[in-house]
């Protein structure tokens, strides 16, 4: 019985230092996204159902974008992207945050409606959610998945539901939701946001319709760290309003149920009414009034739909 006795507790041991030793690697993974990257953006329609579908354009870009840890903690991690555009000019860009075996999450549904959830501890287990916030720190899309680490690669998949991205969300009304398929994969010269999309209507009532399906390639090579000194500047004279911002957004996260964010107030998005309070160094009372006015209850969002 004592054998028996110990071949159970090694085993344990030997379970429990194995699944750290996992952590360790999905932790290197994540922050290996850190850096000065050269990025280029690929996307091309691959399919629709409807024959008389008319294919769009395909979509190419590039950047040159530093990806700063904000956040290093054991179940933490939180990378801030940054633009630097024509090596004189910096744009605060999109954030995301890690958490491990997390149980908070926020799902999108349309009309800039957003579900949070509660997820049973055994169903996140070994698990990493990446959420995605954009470039006013409100919310886009978040996921839960466990990192692979196999045959030399390293990489997180996952679906969910988003809004329409920026390349598109001014120019198309034919679909309102994107179920995007995600791949974030280390490689030797950096990162690869590999992506797989399906671009949905949504209605009340009704089943989802595919209307077309798209691939996309984000390609994050790293360059030398000097290649972003601007951004890196930038951001640590900046970097205290937006942890306001991030405060101040946490109170309106700490919530269950819906969250459904009016898009403009006076005529202008969120992000532009972010640019006189940085400018006046903002305190958390005048950033709270702000996003205040963009949460909408259900009684103001009936009224601004007329109903």
């Amino acid at each position: 019985m004592k054998n028996v006795a110990f071949l159970i507790s090694f085993s344990f041991v030997f379970a429990l230092l194995g699944a750290q030793e996992k952590k360790e690697l999905d932790r290197q993974a994540i922050k290996d996204m850190c850096g000065c990257y050269e990025i280029t953006f690929k996307y091309t329609e691959t399919f629709a159902p409807e024959i008389d579908y008319e294919k769009k354009m395909d979509y190419t870009a590039g950047a040159l974008e530093l990806a700063l840890p904000i956040v290093d903690e054991e179940n933490k991690i939180s990378i801030q992207h940054l633009l630097v555009v024509n090596d004189s000019m910096v744009i605060k860009h999109w954030r995301q945050d890690w958490e491990y075996e997390n149980q908070k999450v926020f799902h999108y549904d349309k009309d800039n409606n957003w579900v949070f959830k509660t997820l049973p501890a055994e169903e996140v287990k070994g698990q990493w959610t990446q959420k995605v916030f954009q470039v006013d720190d409100s919310p886009r899309y978040s996921g839960s998945a466990t990192w692979i680490h196999a045959d030399g690669k390293h990489y997180w998949e996952n679906k969910t539901d988003s809004p329409l991205p920026r390349r598109e969300y001014t120019k198309r009304k034919d679909y309102n939701v994107m179920l995007r398929g995600n791949r974030q994969e280390i490689t030797e010269y950096g990162w690869l946001h590999e992506q797989d999309n399906d671009k949905v209507v949504r209605a009340d009532g009704e089943e989802d319709l595919l209307l077309a399906q798209e691939k996309g390639m984000n390609t994050y090579t790293k360059v030398a760290d000097e290649k972003c000194k601007l951004a890196k500047d930038w951001w640590a004279s900046h970097n205290g309003f937006w942890a306001n911002v991030r405060t101040a957004w946490d109170e309106v996260y700490n919530r269950e149920g819906d969250l459904t964010l009016a898009k403009k107030v006076d005529e202008k998005p969120l992000f532009m009414h972010f640019y006189p309070l940085e400018k006046a160094g903002a305190d958390n009372a005048k950033i709270n009034e702000v996003i205040s006015k963009f949460v909408l209850t259900k009684e103001t969002s009936d009224a601004s739909e007329g109903k």
